[in-house]
């Protein structure tokens, strides 16, 4: 017997604890293409004993979208200007990405967004996966500021140029640096508390941005000593940097969009189901990201003399502690199989739809 047991508000009574479900509030969004823009541009107050854990990390992953956008504009705008007085090509290609990693944050931007609308009968798990294809924004526009900062480097390694003002080009180095350090900090940090693999990517990039606008720094030092092919093999040097980093959130990207986990957590729900009273196994176990949201399907056997009470109440014990145990979790689908000594398999009827 399967219990879901989706969209309920369940209270439970633990040692002068009460737990509410994290079943989806009832809100009221426009639909179609205002209501997504509404959604975008207003955040939602509730007063709920129990606020909804997936509406939180949305609201905490648009606050930090907002947040670093401006952060890595202001950035980059700096280091346009200081482009344009200095000639520097590695600035140039440091500042096309810093330009690139901002706009990354208006996808994510929707998404989050998006993730906060109900599921409805077509999109009967909700809209997690927008997440998921923003990432895949993300990895075109990293390859995108590759192929840029790689064309522009080679044009100017085949004719040097003297860099022009060269203490402005270290100080727009430094401004790279810690305007991208600070947000991919920020970045890093709310996109774990919320398990948000598109938002900590997007925080690593930033951080590698930062340590590319150090190499500016040094491709500037070289010039000062008449080195002028020191500024475009630095601009090489990020564009390899930039290869890394798509590499790297590519994989990441890749793994969420095929359902994988770290086994850990495949480990962690069998270790907190198992223990509870009244369950005699654990298998089956399947886990998923679905955005920012971990969803699990489990298996637990009980003694098949149970009554069908007695085997949703120790269900809902798994639920309930899987609720607890991980907080990303937003469903947790408990099946139940009956378990005795007589080997029968309760399973015979669908045995052969089996697929693997």
């Amino acid at each position: 017997m399967a219990h879901t047991d989706r969209d309920q508000a369940q209270r439970h009574d633990h040692d002068e604890h009460t737990h509410t479900d994290h079943g989806h509030e009832d809100h009221s969004h426009q639909r179609g293409f205002r209501g997504i823009l509404a959604n975008i541009f207003h955040s939602h107050s509730h007063a709920v004993p129990q606020v909804d854990r997936a509406l939180t990390g949305s609201e905490q992953g648009i606050r930090a979208v907002k947040i670093s956008l401006i952060g890595l504009l202001i950035t980059a705008f700096l280091q346009v200007i200081i482009v344009a007085f200095s000639g520097s090509v590695a600035l140039l290609a440091d500042t096309i990405h810093n330009f690139s990693d901002g706009l990354t944050s208006i996808p994510l931007w929707i998404a989050f967004a998006l993730m906060r609308r109900a599921p409805t009968r077509r999109y009967t798990y909700g809209w997690g996966r927008a997440e998921d294809l923003a990432g895949l924004f993300i990895i075109a526009m990293i390859a995108v500021s590759a192929v840029v900062a790689g064309y522009q480097s080679m044009i100017r390694l085949a004719d040097p140029q003297p860099i022009r003002n060269v203490s402005w080009v270290v100080a727009a180095a430094i401004i790279g640096f810690i305007g991208n350090e600070i947000v991919a900090q920020y970045r890093i940090r709310i996109g774990k508390e919320i398990g948000s693999a598109a938002l900590i990517a997007d925080g690593q990039h930033s951080r590698v941005d930062g340590l590319t606008s150090l190499a500016v720094l040094f491709g500037a030092m070289g010039t000062l000593v008449g080195w002028h092919l020191a500024d475009p093999l630095i601009g090489l040097v990020i564009t390899v940097a930039i290869l890394f980093i798509l590499r790297d959130s590519g994989k990441q990207i890749w793994e969420r969009l095929m359902d994988a986990v770290d086994p850990e957590l495949v480990d962690q729900i069998e270790e907190t189901a198992q223990p509870i009273a009244g369950v005699r196994d654990v298998h089956n176990v399947q886990v998923r990201w679905i955005g920012h949201q971990l969803r699990t399907e489990i298996h637990i056997g009980v003694d098949v003399h149970l009554s069908t009470v007695e085997s949703h109440t120790i269900a809902e014990e798994v639920r309930h502690q899987l609720l607890h145990k991980l907080p990303t979790l937003s469903e947790a689908t408990i099946h139940v199989d009956p378990r005795d000594d007589s080997g029968q398999n309760y399973h015979a009827l669908t045995t052969h739809h089996a697929t693997g």
